[in-house]
């Protein structure tokens, strides 16, 4: 058989060279023109990663690479979009779309609707949104006899997560529910079961949700040879960008569709990897060197978004992990003679008076609020400065998520204590009540309308607690007879017994606290894929309602927020605009996870206390203190130009017992010469607000 090579097209190569030279960086040179090999680009935070794995897709098809041979999977489909967008300008190729760009399970699908009849679908499968795939698991729960009123089972959404975790990890459910969610490995038969019969379903209705696009492709190149080398010879160039955030299912799929040419460049870094919560094997890109050995490894380290000073202190602080490339990031940006700020507080109250004080201080220099961003390790860590900017007419958004008081969770354990302290609160007790396995929006109704007799019966107003349980250890009506001989309802009556006692009245803390350990915990997890989340939140709630002397002063402050800047008592959401920004200037709180990819001018990293960042949650788990630090850089780098780091070193926890705060290790383990650190001094108040004092000033000091 005789052989005949194409010979490329060299018409404009040594010119389009050069515009890419001008146009890139010596590291992102490197990348764009590497030989056609497995290669692994350890790309840090700022360093213009996305452009180049844009110029490397055109440089590709410059060189005359068949677009439809070239493979770009990312984590959006927007960022696909934008990639190849570019692409088509840099290369003037009408052909660019070809290429097979997207998310995994975008081209996934593109594969399975070619050949879903090999693994027993029909090519028009439909594929399950969240929530339809949570309906399905409903009805193979009742298809497998389950009686989840008996037994507690896990509502549709964590059976969702249990599954989807077992399949993008490759793990077993029975492992999944020991390491997740060992409070359920008693009814780990009875999920397997669930699951199977899931399974089976969608089959049946040929629907996949979205982990089976990726399942059955995995499936296809592994079951059907012939299909897995049709698509072995086409990708004959892989890119995969954010590569340290692949679970385990996609870095197989990128294998077997790399066994022929082996041309895949992966592009991520390490020291940003943050989902293993979520599936994301770190191990994927520590351990591409030794699936691919002869891979070629770069490095992009010239950052343009942060000062010198914040870098050395993002390079000094992620030094401390083990496990990781070393690189060293090396700032564009002349210095701007200041170093990151390390901001001690005296207590919580002081640090958030701070932050909004420096922010309008900011703003009031130039430094538009959509510059500003205040980040913190968990949500519940910004409840005094949500309260804080609210009184300062501070306008915020919260990235990708509800105000603090305004998440459900948080409005159900305030519901107990409105009922407290108002029994007539009806929307507070009928959101309760239905909290309780059996109680719907019927059954609410009817007990309400008995507790509201029996308040207004004689003696009813006077002792209106008494009145409560009275009722509530009445079963009156057939329909609530059943509900109120239950184990649950028993414990119902006595934690609002407890709320009562004189022990826990006027104790809000307590309060909260007795809630969340009575039930409501349990609650959490049977409902949430993110129950420790949630918990985490109630127990900062706790923390904050601490401070006051009253369950009525603490409900009374959070009802003020909602109605003291307002004509009419609406509440809170993220697009209110009040005095202090133009109409569309927000201020972002963001936790660190939501705030990866983003970036700021000034930066404010609140709550650095050992207990707090890191998480004490997270160190329970092996290698979990690196993972960390990794979150603690990605915030260090989101700061382009101002850096503060904030810290209260005194704090009141739910007993009212004062604690003293340490800064944390990930601020104690680098050399104080990185920062400035900032002596706050509170301004004194106006002369004429001061006390009067007459005589010999005996009177005011008595």
């Amino acid at each position: 058989m005789a052989r005949y090579v194409i010979k490329r097209d060299q018409g404009h190569l040594p010119e389009k060279l050069t515009r890419y030279r001008t146009e890139l960086n010596e590291e992102q040179f490197a990348v764009v023109t590497a030989p056609p090999k497995a290669t692994l680009v350890v790309a840090g935070a700022g360093t213009g990663k996305t452009r180049a794995i844009t110029y490397r897709v055109a440089y590709l098809i410059e060189q005359g690479i068949s677009p439809q041979r070239i493979l770009l999977a990312t984590f959006t489909n927007r960022a696909a979009r934008e990639m190849l967008r570019r692409v088509e300008s840099l290369t003037g190729s009408q052909n660019v779309h070809r290429v097979w760009g997207g998310t995994f399970h975008r081209i996934a699908n593109l594969i399975l609707r070619r050949h879903a009849v090999s693994i027993g679908y029909d090519q028009n499968y439909s594929i399950l949104d969240s929530e339809d795939a949570r309906d399905l698991i409903s009805l193979s729960v009742d298809e497998a006899g389950i009686d989840t009123k008996a037994k507690r089972f896990p509502k549709a959404e964590v059976l969702q997560d249990i599954i989807s975790f077992a399949n993008n990890t490759d793990l077993p459910i029975e492992n999944v529910i020991a390491g997740k969610y060992p409070y359920f490995e008693l009814l780990t038969q009875q999920i397997k079961r669930v699951d199977a019969i899931y399974q089976s379903r969608k089959v049946e209705r040929n629907v996949m949700d979205y982990d089976d696009l990726l399942m059955n492709l995995k499936k296809l190149l592994v079951e059907k040879q012939e299909i897995a080398d049709l698509y072995a010879e086409q990708f004959q160039h892989i890119l995969v960008d954010e590569y340290q955030d692949t679970n385990r299912l996609q870095a197989e799929i990128i294998d077997l569709l790399a066994v022929k040419h082996r041309n895949v460049m992966v592009v991520g870094d390490d020291a940003q990897s943050i989902f293993a919560w979520r599936g994301a094997e770190f191990t994927n890109i520590y351990e591409f060197p030794k699936r691919y050995p002869e891979a070629q490894l770069f490095k992009l380290e010239t950052n343009y978004r942060s000062t010198p000073e914040i870098l050395g202190l993002a390079n000094t602080s992620i030094a401390c992990n083990r496990r990781q490339f070393p690189k060293m990031l090396k700032a564009v940006k002349r210095s701007r003679d200041m170093k990151p700020a390390l901001v001690p507080c005296s207590d919580v109250d002081q640090q958030s008076a701070f932050i909004a004080s420096r922010i309008l201080e900011l703003r009031d220099n130039g430094t538009s609020l959509e510059d500003i961003a205040v980040i913190y390790r968990s949500h519940y860590h910004s409840v005094e400065l949500q309260l804080e900017l609210s009184r300062r007419g501070i306008p915020y958004r919260v990235q990708s998520g509800v105000r603090f008081f305004e998440q459900a969770h948080i409005k159900d354990v305030v519901s107990y204590l409105r009922i407290i302290v108002n029994p007539r609160d009806e929307l507070a007790w009928k959101r309760i009540l239905k909290l309780i396995p059996g109680i719907g929006n019927v059954t609410a109704n009817r007990i309400y309308e008995s507790i509201s007799l029996s308040l207004n019966a004689p003696g009813g107003e006077n002792a209106p607690s008494n009145a409560i349980m009275r009722v509530l250890g009445n079963a009156e009506s057939a329909q609530t007879a059943r509900v109120r001989s239950s184990k649950t309802w028993q414990e119902f009556v006595k934690l609002l017994e407890l709320l009562v006692s004189d022990e826990h009245r006027n104790k809000p803390a307590n309060q909260i606290a007795m809630v969340l350990d009575n039930g409501y915990g349990q609650y959490l997890l049977e409902n949430y894929e993110n129950a420790e989340s949630r918990t985490e939140d109630i127990r900062g709630l706790a923390q904050y309602a601490g401070r006051y002397e009253s369950t009525e002063d603490f409900l009374s402050e959070l009802a003020l927020l909602s109605t003291e800047r307002f004509k009419e008592p609406t509440p809170l959401v993220g697009e209110d605009v009040v005095q202090g920004g133009e109409e569309d200037e927000l201020l972002t709180l963001s936790s660190v996870h939501q705030a990866k990819g983003l970036e700021w001018k000034a930066v404010f990293i609140i709550w650095a206390a050992e207990g707090k960042f890191p998480s004490p949650k997270s160190l329970r788990e092996v290698d979990a203190e690196e993972e960390e630090r990794r979150l603690w850089y990605v915030a260090l780098t989101r700061a382009k130009d101002e850096l503060y780091i904030t810290y209260p070193l005194l704090m009141t926890d739910y007993n009212r017992q004062t604690v003293l705060q340490k800064p944390s290790r990930f601020v104690t383990e680098c050399p104080p010469a990185l920062f400035e650190i900032w002596d706050l001094e509170e301004e004194p108040p106006p002369f004429d607000a001061l006390p009067q004092i007459s005589g010999n000033g005996r009177e005011f000091l008595n």
